[in-house]
């Protein structure tokens, strides 16, 4: 049975290390749903979120492999984890004098914020669950959408517990060859 599966690893910043990653979802005929990347609590490391739809056996497969990568330092899948999980969305509507008070009822009901208005829209930021997000945009696409912009999930397990520990610092790339030793 396919589920979605939540990945995190932490990743050397490196040109190219995003790319080995990806294609190795690709040789494995994987579709990547969402992918997220930004900085992490070590420095020289980022954190990657990825959601694939997958059996747990070949999951953990390319999970495996993905350990084997020489920038990846640690991955783990936390799809049986208790998780905080959250996703950024930036929705742009139509609106017109006569819809602009009940959109903004809307958003105000999904704690939502209205972060640019023009004359004939509203562009609105959403966080939270990939079912509230969706929610909204269900609802105001009576109204029209313009545009839609999602950031993909990103996740951290609740409680004390972190599944990406790093016990030494990131390797140091070598020195250059115009780098004094």
């Amino acid at each position: 049975m396919t589920t979605k599966h939540t990945l995190v690893a932490l990743v050397e910043d490196k040109p190219g290390v995003l790319n080995r990653l990806a294609s190795l979802f690709r040789r494995r005929g994987f579709n990547i749903n969402s992918i997220a990347v930004g900085h992490s609590e070590t420095p020289g490391l980022s954190r990657v979120t990825l959601v694939v739809d997958g059996s747990a056996t070949v999951v953990e497969q390319v999970r495996k492999q993905l350990d084997k990568v020489i920038d990846i330092v640690k991955v783990s899948d936390l799809t049986e984890s208790s998780l905080v999980a959250r996703e950024l969305a930036l929705i742009k509507v139509s609106t017109t004098a006569a819809t602009r008070s009940s959109i903004m009822q809307i958003v105000d009901i999904f704690r939502a914020n209205i972060v640019d208005v023009g004359f004939d829209s509203l562009t609105i930021e959403v966080t939270g669950d990939e079912d509230k997000i969706d929610s909204l945009y269900n609802l105001l696409r009576g109204y029209g959408i313009k545009e839609l912009a999602r950031t993909g999930r990103i996740a951290l397990v609740r409680g004390g517990s972190n599944p990406l520990p790093v016990e030494k610092e990131p390797p140091k790339s070598p020195p250059s060859k115009t780098e004094p030793k």
